[in-house]
């Protein structure tokens, strides 16, 4: 009988072992896992990532979340930043304390910037007396339930990185975006619609594009799913003519065992996806369009949200990301654009922004109504915000017009554990910097994460030899914002 040498057995790798010894230990746990999971593996986001922090580190306050994301930045100055001094002294210079060593997108560091009040008219509402203007009358009804937080802090000026900052904590591709770490660090409750979906309305999609919903480095599983408001919910997700249902049964069976047998041998979590995938787009072929279809919904539900069930909108959006936590969607993100408005042909403050602003302040306002009526506000984190603000100065290039402005801007969060009627953080008069209670970009991630359960120093994944995270080393709590 031959016996293998002491160097042979130091060849003998984990893999090979679990793959190869006996009936195979790695095949009986897949085959326990698909069984757990029934026949048709569960969904892509179904569970939580491996090594990721145990449920019970941090009691959870949101099951799910629905960001609306306002591609563009929205200037805080004409919805929820009340300035009067800034209207007072309209049209004259900003002294030279507030800009010295700070740059601008496309207005350079000149000291000749001009202030620009704003024509809108702000009154409070509320038992919170929160100063909303008159542009946003539907959300003028709901401020109570809103935590507004007017002194957000970013650190890049430029649309797409900034975009990319808000989203994955970095202003450089290739990290996993938030709802990524979310499903990697909790999983979906969904067996039958993606733990993360994407949501688009507006004339074109955010700069940046699907890089913003990306899982970086995490397995492709965790990656946000774009879906279609109307007609087919994801391309080619259909069966082909020519092709019954059992027919495609046998080949995703085959593709599953062939993939099976693959996973086992390589342990490539890469391959788990794809068998996943193909699991997902199976049972969605029903799911999906079953979830697109507004016929269920009251005549009452589609007014209040201002839904035309025939056309794609914003307002119909939302309707959908309240359809998807319903279903057990974990992370639901719309993006709607544009709302860049520097001045100028097609960006002024006076003709286009109102046109984006009513797009969206009916069915926002709807939304926290919704979820509220369902008893679904409680568990469901809401967050509205862009990738920066608005500068106080109007571009010198048209005064109709603002310059991005990364210093201080406005967010509002409203259920999930978020305090309720009140105005968070303070900025100067001029509406420039953060007087109180700064809110960086970090500090509201690690925030949200906290809400979920999830404690944002412990949500980690190693790549290339180090520990990342959403957070990367920064990163605290924002305990004013918590109920």
């Amino acid at each position: 009988m031959l016996h293998p040498s002491d160097s042979q057995l130091r060849d003998i790798t984990r893999r090979h072992f679990f793959s190869q010894c006996g009936m195979g230990i790695g095949s009986v746990a897949l085959a326990s896992m698909m069984a757990e999971r029934g026949l048709h593996a569960a969904s892509a986001a179904a569970a939580a990532g491996p090594g990721v922090m145990k449920k019970g580190d941090v009691k959870p306050r949101a099951k799910n979340v629905i960001y609306l994301f306002m591609a563009g930045g929205p200037s805080q100055l004409e919805l929820f930043d009340y300035k009067p001094k800034l209207v007072e002294l309209n049209g004259q210079p900003i002294p030279q304390s507030y800009v010295e060593g700070k740059r601008f997108a496309f207005m350079g560091t000149s000291n000749g910037f001009k202030l620009l009040g704003t024509r809108r008219s702000f009154q409070q509402h509320g038992q919170s007396g929160a100063w909303v203007s008159d542009m946003m009358p539907y959300m003028q009804g709901v401020v109570d339930d809103l935590s507004i937080v007017t002194t957000c802090k970013t650190e890049l000026f430029n649309h797409a990185p900034a975009k990319l900052f808000m989203n994955t904590g970095s202003g450089q591709f290739g990290r996993p975006s938030m709802g990524a770490w979310v499903t990697y660090g909790i999983g979906s409750e969904s067996s039958d619609l993606p733990g993360f979906v994407v949501l688009q309305s507006g004339p074109r999609g955010p700069r940046g594009g699907s890089v913003l919903w990306g899982s970086g480095f995490l397995p492709t599983t965790y990656q946000g799913v774009p879906l279609r408001g109307t007609g087919e919910p994801i391309l080619n997700l259909s069966t082909p003519a020519e092709y019954s249902a059992a027919s495609q049964r046998r080949v995703i069976d085959t593709a599953r065992e062939l993939n099976l047998s693959r996973l086992v041998e390589t342990g490539d979590e890469e391959i788990q996806t794809r068998i996943n995938a193909y699991e997902m787009a199976w049972r969605m072929q029903s799911s999906a369009p079953e979830l697109i279809d507004l016929k269920g919904e009251s005549k009452a539900t589609l007014d209040l949200y201002g839904v035309d069930p025939t056309q794609p909108s914003f307002a119909r959006n939302c309707l959908l990301a309240r359809r998807l936590v319903e279903r057990g969607t974990r992370f639901v993100q719309l993006y709607h654009t544009s709302w860049d408005n520097h001045g100028g042909k097609g960006e002024t403050l006076e003709d286009d922004f109102p046109k984006v602003v009513k797009d969206v302040d009916q069915a926002c306002a709807a939304l926290i109504r919704d979820l509220k009526s369902r008893g679904l506000l409680d568990e469901t984190l809401v967050i509205w915000g862009g990738e920066f603000g608005r500068t106080p100065m109007g571009e010198n290039r048209d005064k109709t017009g603002r310059n991005h402005h990364i210093d201080a801007f406005t967010m509002w969060f409203a259920g999930g554990g978020i305090k309720a009627g009140q105005t968070y953080g303070k900025t100067d008069e001029l509406g420039f910097g953060v007087a109180e209670n700064p809110a960086h970009v970090h500090d509201l991630h690690a925030t949200i994460l906290h809400l979920l359960g999830l404690e944002h120093e412990k949500l980690t994944f190693k790549f290339q030899g180090r520990d990342f995270r959403l957070t990367d080393v920064h990163g605290k709590l924002l305990h004013g914002l918590l109920a």
